[in-house]
């Protein structure tokens, strides 16, 4: 399968980037900085997996001649892309969505926040609204409830993996889904095990469509 991977610099998505090249993907890294992709790529060497079937692009998510480009023979996206706090999450996806759709690539797995979940206390609310939030601060979340409504109103087969506190960690199998809503007292999930079920969701269906929370 070929991949496009968008965020592979981050924590969540340099997880993925392993995964997906240790399974033999051809995978496509569209990132801003060539510096910080060099520094995954070195990790790569020393975990031993191969980079050979890995093709990386300069370019900006929010462009749409980049994203075009990068999406070009691509069968599936996965994005792990963060909010600066304002509105480059969501104008990314907006140019994600539309290139998709024009091109005919129909999957895409995505990372959230636990915080566009709906919320148990108040299911009306998503959490980040809602009395069980301790965000002193709405922006990043506002960002990431556009991202969803855009996947939601878009006709792309897409997943929303919604973490809760996401501190670094290993892959550990030890974790809970639930469509919609994070798991009852869930307060945590390591990155790796976010990468770990955000990658399995590539070929699977069985959160189609939907926000699917996860934590420990």
């Amino acid at each position: 399968m070929k991949l496009l991977l968008l965020g592979a610099t981050g924590r969540v998505g340099r997880e993925l980037l392993r995964l997906a090249l240790a399974d033999g993907h051809d995978v496509v890294a569209l990132v801003r900085s060539l510096e910080k992709m060099e520094s995954v790529c070195r990790e790569l060497e020393r975990d031993a997996r191969s980079n050979a079937s890995l093709t990386i692009r300069q370019g900006d998510a929010r462009s749409r001649e980049d994203v075009g480009r990068a999406l070009l023979g691509v069968d599936a996206v996965l994005c792990s892309l963060n909010t600066d706090g304002g509105t480059a999450l969501s104008a990314s996806m907006t140019v994600i969505v539309d290139a998709m759709q024009e091109l005919g690539v129909r999957r895409i797995v995505t990372v959230g926040t636990a915080g566009i979940l709906q919320s148990r206390l108040e299911p009306h609310l998503l959490r980040y609204r809602s009395s069980e939030t301790r965000r002193t601060s709405t922006a990043a979340a506002e960002d990431h409830e556009r991202t969803y409504h855009l996947l939601a109103a878009s006709s792309l087969d897409w997943t929303l993996v919604c973490p809760t506190y996401l501190p670094e960690g290993p892959a550990t199998g030890q974790y809970r889904v639930e469509r919609e809503v994070l798991p009852e007292g869930g307060s945590r999930i390591t990155t790796g095990d976010t990468a770990e079920f955000t990658y399995r969701q590539l070929t699977r269906d069985d959160f189609s469509k939907c926000r699917v929370g996860i934590a420990e």
